[in-house]
């Protein structure tokens, strides 16, 4: 049924509840897994290039270690996990890459780092809900 699923992966509580059932189900399927992590661009408007120079690099080691981990819990039940990670929004990069892959399943956590601003705005799994070109499990933790 999944030949390839993409899974969202912040490290938060439900995107680590989204990566146990994409490992599930990738291991139930027999399908490639891969994960995405998005480092969301800075917003702030005082911030100096260093300043956020600093803050993405802090953030790509804290997503890299997170990664590991994830790899070496999908390696348990026998699944390599190919791990990606882009800077920008995640819901339209969550979109972007689940269209240019090819992939028939999208696995995200119920809620992950949004905060208050998901009451607001709208959270990234309405987001990715409405305008992702596959299937999508929104995985509640």
């Amino acid at each position: 049924m999944y030949r390839k699923i993409l899974v969202g992966f912040d490290g938060s509580p439900g995107a680590k509840a989204a990566m146990r059932h994409a490992i599930e189900l990738a291991r139930t399927f027999g399908a490639e897994l891969w994960s995405l992590s998005v480092i969301e661009a800075p917003q702030w408007a005082t911030a100096t290039v260093g300043e956020v120079d600093e803050q993405r690099r802090l953030m790509e080691q804290e997503l890299e270690r997170l990664q590991e981990a994830a790899r070496q819990q999908a390696a348990e039940y026998g699944i390599e996990l190919h791990t990606l990670t882009r800077i920008g929004h995640p819901a339209q990069l969550l979109v972007q890459e689940a269209q240019r892959g090819s992939f028939q399943l999208l696995v995200i956590g119920h809620s992950g780092h949004s905060g208050v601003w998901g009451i607001f705005l709208g959270t990234t799994a309405d987001k990715v809900v409405r305008h992702a070109p596959c299937s999508v499990l929104v995985v509640r933790w």
